[in-house]
C-alpha cells in the first residue's frame, strides 16, 4: 500500500460515467425516450456508459451513477490502481453495484461481491465507514471491463411531490411528469420552457425542482390557483399565468403540452388543433402528451415528430411525442 499516494482531489476522472436503471415493463418505452434525450442513445440493458454527466436525481428511472476514476480489463487492474488512493481525513465506503441483467460472464455472486468490497477497502489508505461515509466508491463490471469511481445514488426526489395540496385524478404521475420534463429539457442551461396548458402543475413542480427555467399557463382560474399553491407548497418559485395559449407572446426553447382531457378542461379535436397551431410560433421544440392519436394534427400545425414513446399504466396509456 502506498502511504504517499494521491488523495481524492488529485485523482483525475476519465470523463466517463456509468448509469444503472430500474423500471417496470410499462415504463420501458418512456425510460428509453428519456435515455435518448439525455444521451442520444438508449439500451435494453439496465446499465449505460456515457461521457455525458447527468445527476441521477433528475431521472425517475436511474438508480445510481459512477463517475469513473479507474478502469481495467481485469479486477486486478482496479486493485492495483486503488493502491494510490489516500483518503486523508475523509471516510469512505465501497459498493459493488448490483445489476440484475449483466451478461452471464460478468455476474458475480453476493458473497464474492462482499469479499471484493472488503479487499478494495483494505487497500485504500484511510478509514472505512459503512454507515455514514464522506465518500462512497462504486465498482462494476461492464462489457468486458471493470470500472471504479465516485458513487452517487438517486435520492428519489419526486417521491416528496406525491402528496400535493391540489390534485387531479387524471393528472400525470410524478414519475411520468419528471420524465416528460427531462425529455423536453435534458440540459437546462440557457433554456426557457413553458407549459401553456399546465393544469394543476404536476410538470411544473418536477421541472422547477430540477432547476429548469419554466413558466406555466392555463385558461382555468381554479387550476391556475391550484398550480400556484402546489408550487409554493414545495418551496419552489415559478410564474403561472391565467389566459389562453393564443396570448403567449414570448418565444421558448421548449414547450410541454399535456393535452387537456379531464372533467375541468376537456379539449375537443378542434381545440386540440387550436392549441397546437398557436404553440407553433413560439416553440422551438414541443413535447406533447396525449391519450389519442393526433399525428395528423401535429403535422397540420406545422411540426415534425422526431421521436415518441408510450407511457402505460395497466390498460391506460399515453403517447408522448417529441416534435420540432
Amino acid at each position: 500500500m502506498l502511504k504517499d499516494g494521491n488523495n481524492l482531489n488529485q485523482l483525475t476522472p476519465t470523463g466517463d460515467f456509468i448509469y444503472t436503471y430500474a423500471y417496470t415493463g410499462d415504463e420501458e418505452s418512456l425510460c428509453h425516450l428519456e435515455m435518448r434525450s439525455f444521451f442520444e442513445k438508449d439500451t435494453k440493458a439496465k446499465i449505460l456508459k456515457s461521457s455525458i454527466e447527468i445527476n441521477p436525481n433528475r431521472s425517475p428511472f436511474m438508480k445510481e451513477r459512477i463517475q469513473v476514476i479507474f478502469e481495467g480489463d481485469e479486477l486486478s487492474d482496479i486493485l492495483k490502481q486503488v493502491e494510490d488512493v489516500n483518503m486523508l481525513d475523509s471516510t469512505f465506503k465501497v459498493i459493488f453495484v448490483k445489476i440484475n441483467d449483466l451478461a452471464a460472464t460478468e455476474k458475480v455472486e453476493y458473497k464474492q461481491k462482499r469479499e471484493i468490497e472488503r479487499e478494495i477497502g483494505l487497500i485504500i489508505e484511510g478509514e472505512a465507514d459503512v454507515h455514514q461515509p464522506d465518500i462512497t466508491f462504486g465498482l462494476v463490471p461492464f462489457e468486458g471491463r471493470w470500472y471504479f469511481g465516485k458513487y452517487l445514488k438517486n435520492e428519489a426526489v419526486w417521491l416528496h411531490h406525491l402528496k400535493k395540496p391540489r390534485e387531479y385524478s387524471t393528472a400525470l404521475s410524478t414519475r411520468v411528469a419528471r420524465a416528460v420534463a427531462n425529455i423536453a429539457v435534458p440540459n437546462p442551461e440557457g433554456v426557457k420552457a413553458i407549459d401553456p396548458c399546465c393544469g394543476i402543475g404536476t410538470v411544473l413542480v418536477e421541472a422547477l425542482s430540477m432547476g429548469i427555467d419554466i413558466v406555466g399557463r392555463d385558461i382555468n382560474p381554479l387550476v391556475v390557483l391550484g398550480s400556484r399553491e402546489n408550487i409554493a407548497h414545495f418551496g419552489l418559485s415559478g410564474d403561472v399565468d391565467l389566459g389562453p395559449i393564443a396570448e403567449v407572446t414570448s418565444s421558448y426553447d421548449a414547450t410541454i403540452i399535456d393535452m387537456p382531457y379531464n372533467l375541468f378542461t376537456h379539449a375537443t379535436p378542434g381545440e386540440q388543433l387550436f392549441i397546437l397551431k398557436h404553440a407553433r410560433p413560439f416553440s422551438k421544440k414541443l413535447v406533447v402528451v396525449t391519450i389519442e392519436t393526433i399525428d395528423h394534427m401535429i403535422e397540420e400545425a406545422g411540426f415534425d415528430i422526431i421521436d415518441r414513446c408510450v407511457a402505460k399504466k395497466g390498460l391506460f396509456s399515453r403517447e408522448i411525442l417529441v416534435c420540432q
